[in-house]
């Protein structure tokens, strides 16, 4: 047998063995899917995806109408997209001291692409009283999760020259790969001069989320979020450099991690840097950058860019990773009609801080 023949056999056998191994990996992925307690992606930019974060605070900015979208492409360099999408719209009502909203977010994970759409509307109503203002929101829509079974590979579609094109598996696959459910969610915030805190809970039904038919709730999303605003200049006023330190914390089911830093806001710039970890685990350094396009001293409209980089300093390491990325564009208008009368929430309470002032 020649030396060629042997090399051309050797890599046939280590593409089937990896073949093999993968399928392995995915079988026992689908027996156990009902064991595995899903886990709602972070947005390293909360502050750009503020609906995302907590449905209080929708409808709480400087304005009538605001759209955002933020997109996050975690762990660049590992095999099978982890791609997670956000869009929200909402519209301030100072007549109903509060606001309505529309959030969808969007999300593919893995090579089976496993994806995940949601569409809720939110509504937020606020109080204001002395120098403080409480805002609560309420969230409600639907989720379709699915995983798309022709990306599977299973044994009998295997041969020696590795997977078999348009080989047919008899393997059986998964009695509901296709599952569309009712979620909810509610949350609180409170500005109290310069200091700002807020908590919301999504997923307050629990949903079955089960591909096989037993159940399988999808655990209780916590997050708990603070920050506080640090003039760096005697004046008090829009120009004016502030630094303002935030912490976040998320927990649900056994998962659980928390993000700490700061960000450094003039003019129309922030730049920003954030540790954040899993329990007791380090997870990965945040460094995010935002620049004002245009501002309200131009016209009626704000349009705000953002973006970040996560440098993995888990197990996972960078080298291995490549770390995150995400990007976010932010705009608010006034309508015209309306700016005569102070537009949207932001002018309505005129004392003290709101929300918008702290990202």
């Amino acid at each position: 047998m020649s030396r060629r023949i042997r090399v051309i056999r050797f890599i046939r056998l280590t593409r089937l063995i990896g073949c093999i191994q993968a399928i392995l990996v995915l079988q026992q992925l689908s027996l156990n899917l009902n064991n595995l307690y899903a886990q709602d992606h972070i947005y390293s930019q909360f502050y750009n995806a503020p609906n995302y974060l907590n449905p209080a605070l929708n409808g709480q900015f400087e304005g009538d109408l605001r759209l955002n979208m933020i997109y996050r492409n975690q762990w660049t360099n590992i095999s099978g997209p982890l791609t997670y999408y956000s869009f929200s719209a909402d519209y301030a009502i100072p007549e109903f001291n509060g606001g309505i909203g529309l959030l969808a977010t969007s999300s593919s994970e893995g090579t089976a692409y496993l994806r995940k759409n949601n569409i809720s509307g939110i509504y937020s109503y606020s109080v204001g009283f002395n120098n403080a203002i409480l805002s609560l929101g309420i969230q409600a829509g639907v989720t379709n999760r699915r995983i798309d079974e022709s990306k599977l590979v299973f044994g009998d579609q295997l041969d020696r020259n590795g997977i078999i094109l348009d080989g047919e598996s008899s393997a059986n696959l998964l009695t509901l790969n296709n599952r569309l459910f009712f979620d909810s969610g509610a949350g609180a915030n409170l500005v109290v001069g310069k200091f700002m805190v807020g908590a919301a809970a999504q997923h307050l039904n629990q949903p079955d989320e089960s591909f096989t038919g037993s159940k399988a709730k999808l655990p209780i999303r916590y997050n708990g979020h603070a920050s506080y605003r640090l003039d760096l200049d005697y004046y008090d006023d829009e120009n004016s450099p502030v630094l303002i330190p935030s912490v976040l914390f998320y927990k649900q089911g056994q998962a659980q991690s928390f993000s700490l830093g700061a960000q450094l806001k003039n003019r129309r710039m922030n730049v920003g840097l954030w540790y954040r970890g899993e329990g007791s685990r380090q997870d990965a350094i945040v460094v995010s950058l935002i620049l004002d396009i245009f501002n309200r001293r131009d016209s009626y409209d704000k349009v705000r860019l953002g973006i970040s980089h996560d440098a993995t300093t888990s197990k996972l390491n960078y080298t291995n990773t490549s770390g995150s990325t995400e990007g976010a564009i932010t705009w608010e208008t006034t309508f015209p009609n309306r700016a005569s009368n102070g537009g949207g929430l932001g002018n309505r309470y005129n004392f003290g801080k709101r929300c918008y002032d702290f990202y």
